[in-house]
C-alpha cells in the first residue's frame, strides 16, 4: 500500500469482481474504501471456493485494506443509511442497477457534487457477465487449436473460454480511473458527475482498441485459430527432450537474432531464408507468414534438448521465454511470489489462512509500500463508520442493531 491517496474516502457497495476490483486498487493507493454489504453479506461474500471454515478466498483477497459496513439492505432504514453515508463521503462506487434505491438521482439530492461511479452489463441495461461479454465479443472463437478434426470443421469448432474474468479486471481499474478523473475535474469545476461503465462496452471497445475489429471488418471475415501461437508476430509453445512446455516471443530484431543464437539454427535459417527470397530480420511480417516452417525448425531443436540446457542458452542470449506453470506451481515459485516483493505477509485474514498477498502493483521507487492490509470481517467498521460518517450516538447505533437495521462484526 502507498499512502498517496489518504486523504479519500470512497463508499462502495458492490459484489462479484469488477466493483470490488475498482476500490480495491484505490484502497492499495491508501484511499479509505468503506465496503456496504446486506447484513448477512453480499451476493459475492460466500463465493467458491471457501476455506473448511466458511470463508471465501475470493471475497478474501478482493477487499483487502477496505473497511466494513453491514446493514439490513432489504429494509427501508437500512438502505437510506446507505444513502446517506454515500451523501456524507461523497464519492461512491457500485454496481447496482441504476434504477435501484441507490440511483445517482437519490444519491445527489442535496449534493451536487457527487461523485458516482457505476459498472453496468450492457450500456442498454441488459445483464451481463464477464463469460457472457467474452461470448457475444468473439474472443473464444479465435482460439482453440489451429487444425481440428475434420469430423468438427473450421465453422463448427467449439469456443474455448479463457479461464481469466479479464474483462472484470479490466473494467475494475478503468473504474478506479475514471473516479480519479471525475474527482480531478470536480476539485477543476466544482462539478459532481454521474459515471457509467458497462461491462460489455469495455469488451467490445477493447477489441476496437486492440485493432482486431478494423482487422475483421478489412478483411472481410474471421481471423484464423493459432492454437498457441502469437498473432501477427513470431511466437509458440514448445517441447523439450524431457517434456517440458515453454513459451517463447520474438517481436524486435534483438529477441529474434538471441532466439536463433541460443537454438543454433543460423545456417538453417539462412537456407530458409534463400528458399523463400525473404529475411526474418526484416520484422513480424515474414516471421508470421511463414511461421509453420520455423516452427518445425525450433521444435527440432527443442526436441533434442532437455529443458534445463535450452532454458541457459535462452537465458544467456537474452530471450524473451517462461516455462509453462501450473498455477499451484506459479504460487509456489520463488521469482514470481516468495523472492518478489510485490508480495509480503497477510497473517490476519480472516479466513486464518496465512500466506502470501500482494501489494500495489505499482511500484514507486524510494516509497515504503507496506504490507498488505488484510479484508475486514463483514460488519467490522459498522459502529466507526456510522458514529465518524452520520454523527450517530453510541445509543442510536445500538438500537439500530437490536432492531436489526446494522450488524456488528461476524468474526465470531
Amino acid at each position: 500500500m502507498y499512502n498517496l491517496l489518504g486523504d479519500l474516502s470512497i463508499i462502495e457497495a458492490s459484489s462479484f469482481v469488477a466493483s470490488p476490483t475498482a476500490g480495491l486498487y484505490c484502497a492499495q493507493m491508501g484511499a479509505e474504501v468503506i465496503r456496504v454489504d446486506h447484513k448477512a453479506g453480499g451476493l459475492d461474500y460466500d463465493r467458491y471456493m471457501l476455506t473448511r471454515e466458511g470463508r471465501s478466498l475470493s471475497w478474501e483477497n478482493l477487499n483487502r485494506a477496505k473497511k466494513s459496513v453491514a446493514l439490513d439492505l432489504r429494509s427501508g432504514e437500512g438502505r437510506e443509511l446507505l444513502v446517506e453515508l454515500t451523501r456524507a463521503t461523497g464519492q461512491v462506487i457500485t454496481n447496482l442497477p441504476e434504477k435501484s434505491f441507490l440511483s445517482h438521482a437519490a444519491m445527489s439530492e442535496g449534493r451536487d457534487d457527487l461523485v458516482s461511479v457505476r459498472i453496468m452489463g450492457w450500456h442498454d441495461g441488459r445483464q451481463a457477465m464477464d463469460f457472457t461479454v467474452n461470448a457475444a465479443a468473439g474472443y473464444p472463437l479465435m482460439c482453440g487449436p489451429e487444425e481440428w478434426p475434420e469430423s468438427i470443421g473450421a465453422k463448427t469448432a467449439p469456443p474455448v473460454n479463457q479461464v481469466l474474468p479479464a474483462w472484470d479486471f479490466i473494467t475494475g481499474a478503468y473504474a478506479a480511473f475514471a473516479m480519479l478523473a471525475a474527482l480531478r475535474h470536480r476539485d477543476a469545476s466544482g462539478e459532481g458527475s454521474e459515471v457509467r461503465i458497462p461491462l460489455g462496452d469495455v469488451a467490445i471497445g477493447t477489441l476496437a482498441n486492440s485493432g482486431a475489429m478494423a482487422e475483421m471488418l478489412y478483411r472481410g471475415g474471421d481471423r484464423e485459430r493459432l492454437g498457441n501461437a502469437i498473432w501477427g508476430a513470431f511466437g509458440r509453445d514448445f517441447r523439450t527432450k524431457d517434456g517440458t512446455r515453454f513459451m517463447v516471443a520474438a517481436l524486435t530484431a534483438k529477441q529474434w537474432h538471441g532466439l536463433v543464437e541460443a537454438f543454433g539454427i543460423g545456417t538453417a535459417i539462412a537456407q530458409l531464408e534463400a528458399e523463400l527470397g525473404v529475411r526474418f530480420a526484416d520484422g513480424d511480417e515474414p516471421r508470421f507468414t511463414h511461421r509453420h516452417k520455423l516452427f518445425d525448425l525450433f521444435q527440432r531443436v527443442a526436441g533434442s534438448h532437455d529443458y534445463a540446457a535450452l532454458e541457459a542458452r535462452m537465458a544467456a542470449n537474452g530471450c524473451t521465454f517462461e516455462k509453462y506453470r501450473t498455477a499451484h506451481e506459479a504460487a509456489n515459485d520463488p521469482a514470481l511470489v516468495t523472492d518478489n516483493p510485490l508480495f509480503g505477509p497477510a497473517p490476519a485474514n480472516p479466513s486464518g489462512f496465512d500466506y502470501p498477498a500482494p501489494r500495489s502493483f505499482a511500484n514507486i521507487p524510494e516509497r515504503e509500500s507496506g504490507d498488505p492490509a488484510p479484508a475486514p470481517y463483514l460488519g467490522q467498521h459498522s459502529e466507526e463508520i456510522l458514529a465518524e460518517r452520520l454523527g450517530l450516538s453510541s445509543g442510536a447505533i445500538g438500537k439500530l442493531v437490536d432492531a436489526g437495521t446494522v450488524a456488528l462484526s461476524d468474526k465470531d
